[in-house]
C-alpha cells in the first residue's frame, strides 16, 4: 500500500488544497492529512477548528471516503510523520512559481533528513491556482463572496468567525 502525507496549515482548506487531495487520491492508496500549530504563524483557526474544518468539507461537503483519508495534527517533523504512517512520499501543492523556490529546499531538506522519503509537487487546476488561505480570509472579512473557493462548511467557519 502507497500512502502520502500532505501536511500544511490548512488555515482554512480551500479549493485548491482540495484539488491537490484528489489528485494525491489517484496516485497513492492513502492519504494522511496533517495540519500543525506551528506557533511562528498566526493562526485565524485553532488546530481544532481546522481538524472540524478539513474533516467536514472533505467526507460532508465532498463525501469523499474516509476509507482512503486521514486528517490529523502534528508538532513534528513531516518525515517523522512518514515514519509513523508507512508513508513513502510528501506530497506539496504548488500554485505559482513564487512557491517553488520555498518548497524545493524544503524537500531538499526532507531528502538530507531521510532518503527514503520521495517529496511530489502537485498543481492544482488553472482555477485554483489562485486561490490562497490568505486571499480567503481576507474576502471573507470584506464580506466579499468566497463561495467558489472553499467548501461550503469552510464558508459557514469563516462567516462565524469573521462576520
Amino acid at each position: 500500500m502507497k500512502t502520502a502525507v500532505y501536511p500544511g496549515t490548512f488555515d482554512p482548506i480551500t479549493n485548491g488544497h482540495i484539488d491537490v487531495i484528489k489528485k494525491s487520491l489517484k496516485i497513492f492508496d492513502k492519504l494522511i492529512i496533517a495540519t500543525t500549530d506551528n506557533t511562528d504563524k498566526n493562526y485565524s483557526f485553532s488546530v481544532n477548528e481546522r481538524l472540524d474544518i478539513i474533516n467536514n468539507s472533505l467526507f460532508k461537503d465532498l463525501k469523499l471516503s474516509k476509507k482512503k483519508i486521514k486528517v490529523i495534527s502534528f508538532d513534528n517533523l513531516t518525515i517523522e510523520l512518514c515514519k509513523k504512517y508507512n508513508a513513502n512520499a510528501i506530497i506539496r501543492g504548488l500554485r505559482a512559481v513564487s512557491d517553488f523556490e520555498y518548497e524545493f529546499q524544503l524537500a531538499g531538506m526532507n531528502k538530507k533528513l531521510n532518503s527514503k522519503i520521495e517529496t511530489m509537487f502537485l498543481m492544482s487546476d488553472v482555477e485554483n491556482q489562485i486561490i490562497s488561505s490568505k486571499f480567503v480570509k481576507e474576502i471573507a472579512i470584506l464580506g466579499g463572496n468566497i463561495d467558489r473557493f472553499v467548501t461550503r462548511y469552510t464558508v459557514k467557519m469563516l462567516k462565524n468567525k469573521f462576520l
